[in-house]
């Protein structure tokens, strides 16, 4: 019978690609923060009940897509204010947190391909579970995060430049 390590364990080694995974679909804010937090209060009750045999990224990548998703509907359901000087994110498990180009281009993807991107390039998952992850099939997937990365080399390679008055 095969064991599974302590929930410790699962942290531990997964912790900084489900923050990649959750900044790069939410944004490098606070936001993702709380998506990674929920992500692994929510694993942690269902940890319990996983079999041992599971691929665990792909589940917590799961997890990490609903919360996202948990937390895009409460932003559109809050106000946000605006006479107070925001909190400055974490950088921590951030890679080229500094390359500001980078997360805004990312973030400027339609929300498929970012998400497709997320999942494969940062999340490390296979086309297939991203497929059942956001419905649709494999070849779709595959196809988002193509189309994502085409999309952010391009972008990045010839940025749009100001009009100087």
């Amino acid at each position: 019978m095969e064991m599974k390590p302590p929930f410790e364990t699962i942290v531990t080694e997964h912790a900084a690609m489900v923050l990649r995974v959750c900044r790069a679909v939410l944004g490098p804010h606070t936001d993702a923060d709380d998506a990674w937090s929920e992500t692994f209060l929510a694993a942690l009750r269902a940890y319990p009940e996983l079999p041992a045999s599971a691929n665990v990224e792909a589940w917590l990548v799961t997890i990490a897509h609903r919360k996202a998703i948990d937390v895009t509907r409460a932003r559109q359901r809050h106000a946000i204010p605006t006479d107070t000087v925001p909190e400055r994110p974490s950088t921590i498990g951030n890679p080229g947190s500094a390359d500001h180009d980078l997360w805004n281009t990312v973030k400027a993807l339609p929300t498929k391909q970012r998400q497709a991107v997320a999942y494969h390039y940062l999340g490390g998952l296979p086309y297939q579970e991203i497929a059942e992850i956001l419905g649709g099939t494999t070849d779709a997937a595959r196809r988002a995060a193509a189309d994502g990365i085409k999309n952010l080399r391009t972008t990045l390679r010839h940025p749009v430049k100001e009009a100087k008055e």
